[in-house]
């Protein structure tokens, strides 16, 4: 195949690289933590390593470019190789970027400084289950459904299904804090967490006590969900588990509009009943994926799933039933349900648009109740007022009592003579610059990698000072995923 000197270009490119002395004697330092077995400087390894699921990166792919090489990878084994590696990366003064199974979105794990990609596949078990105290113990490495179907085989689910289970990791869920299609019931994984080992910057070991509550002074283990790697690798983590659930009811409604829909999901939570699922998607969404269901024809339809002890789903069932007749919902039934559940894990549209030229992404924020039409209504209106955006549609996934996660889709081409990066950056400006006029947080689950870095300070305000401050402190070289997070 070609390599980058022989045919691809790269998009980000290390201020300074590694001087063949310097390489030769980091590589073999590696190779004695690891065994040489668990490292490579193979250069189809650093172009596999090269990228996330990032859109835009998938197109430079087909352009045969590449976003960035690491100068080489390594796979530990255990949680002081990893120490070791950090120890080593603080004395060198090279980066290291710590990798799950590459499915963000946001160019998370892009390398952009080279360096040691580290990739925790090899610690992927589950250490314990504990039935008493409903807990799982796994390593960073496990990747999400494996661990989900072990949990089944055992009679629990940990309640985590985001879209990408199939080839996410439970370290790269953690330092993202990310969200699975089961929220609404279960929570998020940052509300699963419950104790974890990681390994910081320089190298130092922390671990928190396993209990399910302390007051014993600020979580230091709790920086490292959302991290992104900026402050370390997660090395363990014992997470809440949950008996497998007895009986399931699925249901779903069609409304006039998505202020309708919304208030009859908020009433619903306002009666203590918590839906593992519910998703309100809006008109154009529902012709696109519910184009069968005559019934929600030019509506928007609400899918609830309703599941766990036999008596609970039933009372669970009965109230979202009368509260959805209530505001003058429409039965559909079970089958755009049972469609949602057979399709739920299709993300073909990124792979499927890039080679025809569309540009098309997703963004997922989160705003409170009295702010979530104007949001909706103004985003979307955003977006489709870019030159070039051909469709914008979305969907709410993940509800509290308190607000809404709006998950946002858009598809487009760049008018004549644009360059597909700028029309690219314009949508996401416009939608970004929108979300917080309106009140709402950039980001619910997916991240900030590379994408979402610039507007990180106006999002957070005084407290990206203060962040900035601990990973000086933590990091003072800098080492760990460098560029990323707008640190």
């Amino acid at each position: 195949m070609n390599t980058p000197e022989k045919g691809y270009g790269v998009v980000y490119r290390p201020k300074k690289k590694l001087s063949e002395k310097k390489r030769k004697t980091v590589f073999k330092r590696l190779c004695d933590i690891v065994g040489p077995e668990n490292f490579s400087d193979k250069e189809i390894d650093k172009i596999i390593y090269s990228r996330d699921f990032w859109p835009i990166a998938l197109r430079w792919m087909l352009e045969r470019k590449v976003p960035a090489l690491p100068d080489c990878v390594v796979w530990p084994e255990n949680t002081k190789q990893i120490s070791d590696i950090l120890k080593l990366a603080n004395e060198e003064s090279i980066p290291v970027v710590p990798f799950g199974e590459a499915s963000g979105v946001l160019g998370g794990m892009i390398p952009v400084k080279g360096g040691i990609l580290v990739d925790l596949k090899r610690m992927n078990k589950i250490l314990k289950i504990n039935d008493k105290d409903l807990t799982v113990t796994a390593q960073p490495g496990l990747n999400l459904m494996e661990l989900e179907r072990l949990l089944n085989k055992e009679g629990y689910t940990m309640g985590h299904s985001p879209q990408s289970i199939y080839c996410s990791s439970l370290g790269g869920n953690l330092a993202t804090r990310a969200a699975g299609q089961f929220s609404t019931k279960y929570g998020k994984i940052d509300d699963m967490l419950i104790s974890l080992e990681a390994v910081l910057p320089q190298g130092e070991v922390i671990r928190s006590k396993t209990v399910p509550k302390s007051s014993t002074g600020p979580r230091i283990d709790k920086m490292m969900l959302g991290s992104e790697g900026t402050l370390g690798i997660i090395t363990e983590a014992t997470l809440k588990i949950w008996p497998y659930p007895e009986k399931k009811e699925l249901l779903s409604y069609a409304f006039e509009g998505m202020e309708s829909g919304l208030e009859c999901i908020r009433k619903i939570l306002r009666r203590g009943i918590f839906p593992a699922v519910i998703r309100l998607y809006d008109e154009k969404e529902t012709a696109f994926r519910f184009y069968q269901t005559g019934k929600a024809k030019d509506k928007c339809l609400l899918v609830l799933v309703l599941q766990g002890d036999k008596e609970l789903v039933e009372l669970e069932t009965k109230v979202s039933q009368d509260v959805c007749r209530k505001h003058e919902g429409i039965e559909c039934g079970e089958g755009p349900v049972i469609h949602w559940f057979e399709t739920r894990f299709n993300v073909k549209e990124a792979s499927d648009f890039a080679p025809r030229e569309i540009i098309f992404d997703t963004i997922e924020v989160s705003v409170t109740w009295d702010k979530s039409i104007e949001l909706y209504n103004s985003m979307i209106s955003a977006m489709e007022n870019v030159n070039g955006v051909i469709v914008a549609f979305a969907h709410a996934s993940h509800f509290y009592p308190q607000g809404v996660c709006f998950y946002f889709i858009f598809g487009g081409t760049p008018v004549k003579g644009a360059e597909p990066n700028e029309f690219y950056t314009s949508v996401w400006d416009a939608a970004m610059r929108s979300c917080l006029d309106a009140g709402g947080s950039i980001s619910h689950h997916h991240g900030i990698g590379l994408m979402r870095a610039r507007w990180l300070g106006e999002e957070l305000g005084q407290s990206f000072e203060i962040l900035k401050k601990i990973k000086k402190s933590l990091d003072p070289k800098n080492i760990m995923n460098p560029g990323k997070m707008g640190l």
